[in-house]
């Protein structure tokens, strides 16, 4: 058992991440959970360098801490160690891992090939290597050139991880449409339960569109409110009703209300995030008192314990871009990113279409029992995924880590403890890539109509 555990850390064999009581493991699996863990571990570091809660705990509680930081030349109270500036320089070294990964993984289509066992093993060594890069950050010369350029290439990357995550949720709404109307040939049933589904997501939408525009809006005031929820729900309107115009339909006709539904209850859940991240109005009450407008009264009252809420927050926000992350490494999601789609002959509909699991599952050749977890080598006759794809995924994935844990383009005043208060360039982050999926989904739509010489499969 231990030198199966020093093949993992220092090898080239897989990792048996727990004990021989737990269920069996594949390969591909395990690699992701590993890679995911390491980019877990460096957003923890991250948000604890924005904490000013946790670094006024450590000047009060670690003897000799001033002279520690002057030791290691981090500033009088290690200022280069908190803040911004830190998160960047941290973040490029995980960054740097990743897309280095992401160049050395490139064209791997066979699992036993000497990148693919690095790629799948060695992990005490990669993660030394993570730690040196991330280190060797802090030592880059002419920090305030760096500072100012990398900000630039980690919004970049930013968006480009949102663009991504925008187009597989458009690849999916007509994945899932695609696949129940291909049961529904065969089976009524599936009928029903397009029909179905479509009318609870189209009453979630409009749900969410009443309750924003009782709680965030009122009778004088809440311009922008207004203004957003109404243009936000006429798209939600206009694509639905472009969804199922003849024109549409007559070339392509498994083009139907489900994919709008799930884009209008998307577009609904971006606008309340944007809503919810805006700065609070305030204006003069009747006694000359500021009062907050333009927000739900009961929400106010949950930002009393901020330390809760944050670490809360912070928590589920982090593990959707880990969930994100995750599913976008998929090789149905990277063949999907270059057009590439299974055919309506292959196509068998299922209530969980979209957990199909990578590779064959009978292709389980080789078993490893060695006192730990069992190990399945499921990538004996080639790869299940993508591994640069994977790899590059969580490259951006590090950018937008970095810019989402210091506000964007308000780093100067960021701190982890005022996560939820509200900026004006988080809000519009979300309002644009709002409108950005709803032009995806419109030219999904409509390309068809405006280059009728081209085949589109959707």
């Amino acid at each position: 058992c231990v030198t199966f555990q020093l093949a993992c850390c220092c090898g080239t064999a897989a990792c048996s991440l727990c004990c021989k009581c737990c269920p069996k493991i594949k390969q591909s699996t395990s690699t992701r959970f590993m890679y995911a863990l390491y980019f877990i571990l460096v957003t923890i570091i991250c948000c604890v360098m924005m904490s000013t809660t946790v670094a006024n705990e450590m000047k009060t509680h670690i003897p000799f801490y001033k002279q520690m930081c002057k030791g290691i030349q981090a500033g009088e109270m290690c200022e280069k160690l908190v803040g911004y500036s830190a998160v960047y320089k941290v973040c490029f070294g995980m960054a740097c891992f990743f897309f280095l990964f992401f160049l050395f993984t490139i064209k791997i289509n066979n699992s036993k090939s000497c990148r693919a066992y690095i790629h799948n093993g060695f992990w005490l060594i990669k993660l030394i290597v993570l730690a040196a890069m991330c280190s060797g950050a802090f030592f880059i010369p002419d920090q305030d050139t760096f500072l100012n350029a990398w900000r630039y290439v980690g919004a970049t990357g930013g968006f480009l991880f949102i663009a991504i995550q925008l187009i597989l949720l458009v690849e999916f709404a007509h994945k899932w449409n695609k696949n129940w109307t291909a049961g529904a040939n065969h089976k009524q049933m599936w009928n029903g339960l397009l029909a179905l589904v479509t009318l609870i997501l189209y009453s979630i939408a409009v749900a969410a569109l009443v309750l924003m525009a009782l709680f965030y809006t009122r009778a004088e005031g809440c311009m922008y409110n207004k203004v957003l929820i109404g243009v936000n729900g006429g798209l939600c309107l206009f694509v639905s009703l472009v969804a199922i115009s003849p024109c549409v339909q007559n070339r392509q006709p498994h083009s139907g209300l489900l994919q709008s539904g799930v884009i209008s209850c998307y577009v609904m859940y971006l606008t309340f995030s944007a809503l919810s991240s805006k700065p609070p109005e305030t204006i003069l009450d009747e006694n000359n008192r500021n009062i907050t407008i333009c927000v739900p009264e009961f929400s106010q009252g949950l930002h009393r314990d901020e330390n809760l809420v944050t670490g809360l927050g912070t928590t589920i926000l982090f593990g959707c871009i880990l969930y994100s992350c995750l599913t976008s490494t998929t090789r149905a999601s990277s063949e999907a990113l270059r057009g590439i789609y299974a055919t309506a002959e292959t196509e068998v509909a299922r209530c969980c279409f979209c957990c199909v699991p990578d590779g064959d599952a009978d292709a389980e050749e080789h078993v490893e029992k060695r006192g730990g977890q069992t190990v399945v080598y499921d990538e004996k006759k080639g790869t299940v995924y993508s591994y640069a794809y994977f790899h590059f995924v969580f490259f951006l994935a590090s950018l937008y880590v970095m810019m989402t844990v210091t506000h964007w383009f308000h780093y100067e005043s960021a701190q982890i403890e005022k996560f939820f208060t509200g900026t004006w360039s988080i809000f519009w982050i979300k309002m644009v890539s709002c409108w950005v999926c709803v032009c995806l989904y419109l030219w999904t739509l409509i390309a068809p109509l405006c280059c009728p010489t081209r085949e589109f499969s959707v």
